[in-house]
């Protein structure tokens, strides 16, 4: 286990608490996931899906770094370095989302 996986455990547990904390002040059955230049939203997604998808997709990012660097070793640099980048981006960014969803609701 990389010293990295501890920060990235970290960030799951800090996502799902997110969820858990804004999920029941977001009173709209959408929420949006990206905004365009002039601030408004340009798509949305269902409350659950908008909620929880950024926990299967760290999960799913975690599972290709670990084949990447099982099955081809050469190719992969950083690995601890990708590892804490995913996981201070992607909180940053879903509590982004969930604070403006909370915002607009």
């Amino acid at each position: 286990m990389l010293a990295a996986d501890y920060v990235f455990g970290a960030a799951i547990l800090i996502v799902i608490g997110c969820n858990l904390y804004f999920g029941p002040k977001i009173k709209g059955e959408r929420i949006a996931m990206q905004w365009g230049v002039d601030g408004k939203p340009t798509w949305t997604a269902p409350k659950q899906i908008g909620l929880w998808w950024m926990v299967a997709f760290m999960l799913a990012v975690r599972l290709f770094i670990w084949a990447a660097s099982t099955y081809v070793p050469a190719r992969v640099h950083g690995v601890d370095a990708g590892i804490i980048g995913l996981s201070v981006i992607a909180v940053g960014a879903h509590l982004y989302v969930l604070m403006a969803a909370r915002k607009a609701s």
